[in-house]
């Protein structure tokens, strides 16, 4: 192991539709394909050499793919970009309500990344993952451990800290179905969704997030009042998360862990707990004064790391 401290054309399968095309897309950033999985439909970017290895982008919650749109514009000369938006945020919708306890589970979003790989023939992806993502990465590496050339994880729940302490009150708050609406509130007001109580919990500078990315972020909870994100957090659980600790100690596949620390949900002794759950972990970096979201707001710290890691691993 060893430390490392920081002081083209896209292709589209023949079975895809760009989302552009739908006449009530959401109004999000980055070029949507769609896909028909067994989940459901499946909006995800796809940029970058579309003969290259194949890097698989994994977002969190209350954002969408274009959480990535940074990371990727600087790293699709190397990498073919795939980056879904998981379901009821971006441009992929809500499950129903009785397929949400499935699709929406760890285990359900995990099958549903495998199953996205296959359709798009991607045998093997260099996965890199943020918050929930971060979760769902986890379990698709140790249930599905064939498809991981590296794994690259950043601040995200790990072992039983999911929800973090600091977000259960959101939790409730979506269990008793008042969370939808309040954030789809937010899309209409920006100063709000900028404040304390939106993206400041997770940017260090929510002033510098343009009106279009917030758009992106908080529109597509409007149609729905937030229904199917109050799905989205209520339907996995921490059991989840720790029943595949076996699997990740037996992952060897290259992997490394890149921390901000001053996220207020995920303390940097979380990126030490996964360096001694995950065998394959070589470094650990600590990214100072980072936030939650620090990979769209300080892409050019994380994509140095992805670029070298990915270099000495092909």
């Amino acid at each position: 192991m060893y430390s490392h401290d920081m002081t083209s054309l896209p292709r589209t399968p023949t079975d895809s539709i760009p989302a552009a095309r739908a006449a009530a897309a959401p109004p999000t950033l980055l070029p949507r394909s769609s896909i028909r999985l067994s989940s459901g439909d499946v909006a995800f970017v796809n940029e970058g050499a579309g003969d290259a290895p194949a890097a698989l982008f994994v977002h969190g919650v209350l954002v969408n793919a274009d959480l990535w749109r940074n990371v990727i514009a600087d790293v699709a000369d190397v990498r073919r970009c795939v980056a879904p938006d998981l379901p009821a945020h971006g441009a992929t919708p809500a499950p129903d309500a009785d397929a949400a306890a499935a699709v929406l589970s760890l285990n359900g979003l995990a099958t549903m990344l495998d199953e996205l790989c296959g359709r798009l023939g991607l045998d093997q992806v260099d996965v890199v993952a943020n918050d929930t993502g971060g979760a769902v990465a986890q379990v698709f590496a140790a249930r599905f451990p064939g498809r991981i050339r590296t794994l690259t994880l950043t601040n995200c729940d790990v072992h039983d800290n999911f929800p973090p302490e600091p977000f259960t009150p959101f939790v409730a708050l979506a269990e008793s179905g008042e969370l939808g609406p309040m954030v789809a509130a937010m899309a209409a007001d920006m100063a709000v969704a900028r404040s304390e109580v939106g993206f400041a919990q997770g940017y260090a500078y929510p002033d510098k997030l343009s009106d279009e990315i917030l758009a992106s972020y908080l529109g597509p909870f409007v149609a729905d009042q937030g229904k199917g994100l109050e799905r989205f957090l209520t339907a996995s659980s921490a059991e989840e998360l720790v029943a595949v600790e076996p699997l990740l100690a037996e992952l060897h596949a290259p992997a490394q862990v890149a921390w901000g620390t001053a996220d207020i949900f995920f303390e940097p002794s979380w990126a030490e707990r996964l360096r001694t759950m995950i065998p394959g972990v070589e470094r650990v970096t600590l990214v100072p004064d980072a936030m939650l979201f620090w990979p769209d707001e300080r892409a050019a710290d994380l994509v140095p790391l992805l670029r070298d890691f990915w270099e000495a691993h092909t």
